[in-house]
Formats: structure tokens, sequence, C-alpha cells
């Protein structure tokens, strides 16, 4: 097993090789890791099903011991994948309080902090101004029966 870490590698069904691909990716592919679920509302605004998380995000926890809490992201750490969100401590035995790692599959961002505008993309300012419309259902018209000429009546109009 190679010792380096390449981007040509595609997949392999040993879960030591899915770890090791992870936990050697350069730091640009491993924020690729951190990407989380938009909410509902999210999805049909932006027409995106996923966003990298960043600091300053509301998220919501959906799975784990803090399910159904919610909160700002104070800090993502991208060499361990973990998120640090505010509100979400453990208190220590010493009594001193610490925050909690989450990963970001456990995570569906409730709002976005769009401080930096190319966060969605190219075409973000045309996404904000114009949000997905519902559909307008229009009553269309029966189409008009096509009168239909015999071989007869041709015969008569071209004779007489």
């Amino acid at each position: 097993m190679k010792t380096q870490w390449s981007s040509k590698w595609k997949a392999s069904s040993q879960p030591r090789k899915q770890r090791k691909y992870r936990y050697n990716a350069p730091l640009h592919i491993k924020g690729s890791f951190l990407g989380c679920h938009l909410s509902k509302e999210l999805k049909t605004k932006y027409g995106k099903r996923a966003l990298r998380v960043v600091k300053g995000d509301k998220v919501k926890i959906i799975r784990g011991s803090f399910k159904g809490q919610s909160g700002k992201v104070e800090r993502v750490d991208i060499k361990t994948n973990n998120i640090f969100i505010t509100k979400i401590e453990v208190i220590k035995k010493d009594g001193t309080k610490r925050t909690v790692p989450l990963k970001a599959s456990n995570l569906i961002i409730q709002e976005l902090n769009l401080d930096d505008r190319s966060r969605l993309g190219k075409d973000s300012e045309k996404r904000e101004a114009k949000p997905v419309k519902a559909e307008k259902k229009v009553a269309k018209k029966a189409p008009e029966p096509k009168k239909e000429e015999t071989k007869v009546q041709k015969k008569v109009d071209s004779n007489g």
C-alpha cells in the first residue's frame, strides 16, 4: 500500500484504505469533507442541496446526544474534520467547560453566513434576486377540431 496520498485513487471496499485516504488528504481536499445539508427553505431558495460549513453559519444538530439543539458555528477544524458550536458544551470533572466536536454529517444548516459573496457560486446574485417561484397552473383550452375535407368535396371544388 502506498504511503503518499494520491488524487487518482478512486475507491476501495476496504475501510482501512478509505480512512487512510481521508487522513492523508491535503487540506484543500479535506475541506470538501465538511459538506453539510441545507434546510428545506434554503434548498428551495438557493437551488442547492448542500454546502460547506463555515464559521458564522447557524446549524441544527440532527444526530447524537445533542439532537435538536441549534447554535452558531464557532470554529471549523479542517485537519480533524470537526465543527464546534456555541452553547454545545460538556462540563468536565474539574468543572471547566469544553465545546464538543461534531461531524458535518450530523448537522443541517439553518442560516447561511453570506460574508463571502462567492460562496454560492458564480451566479449567487441571480439566485438571491430570483428565488424559486411556485409553478402556476394555467387552464388549457381544448383544441378546436379540424375540419376534414372529403375526397368528394375536393373533386367538386376543383371541377366547379
